[in-house]
C-alpha cells in the first residue's frame, strides 16, 4: 500500500493524502484586513468611504458616502486596492472605508 503525499506551502510539511481533510485551510496571504468599524474585509467587497480623501496626484477630492465596487486586498492590512472612474491605481487605506 502506497501513500500519495502532496507538499503544504502553509505549512511547509509533506501531508499524506488520507491527513489531508484534517489541514488546517488558511487565508492566502494571512492578512486580515479590517475595516473602520471592525468588520473583516475580503476580496470582491463594496465598501463606503466615511470621509473626505483627496486623491495625491490630481484636484479631486472623493467625498464621504461615495461607494467603491469591488475591493482587491494587497496584502498589507491597512490597505486596500480599488477602482473608481477616472482614478487608476487607487489604493485606499482601510481605516477610512466602510462595509457595505
Amino acid at each position: 500500500m502506497s501513500d500519495e503525499y502532496f507538499y503544504d506551502e502553509a505549512t511547509g510539511e509533506w501531508v499524506a493524502e488520507a491527513d489531508a481533510a484534517t489541514v488546517p485551510v488558511a487565508a492566502p496571504d494571512g492578512v486580515e484586513v479590517r475595516d473602520a468599524v471592525g468588520n473583516v474585509l475580503a476580496d470582491g467587497d463594496a465598501v463606503t468611504l466615511i470621509k473626505d480623501l483627496k486623491v495625491k496626484g490630481t484636484s479631486q477630492t472623493l467625498k464621504r458616502g461615495t461607494a467603491i465596487k469591488s475591493i482587491r486586498l494587497t496584502g498589507d492590512p491597512q490597505e486596500i486596492d480599488c477602482r473608481f472612474d477616472g482614478i487608476k491605481g487607487l489604493v485606499l487605506r482601510a481605516e477610512f472605508v466602510r462595509k457595505r
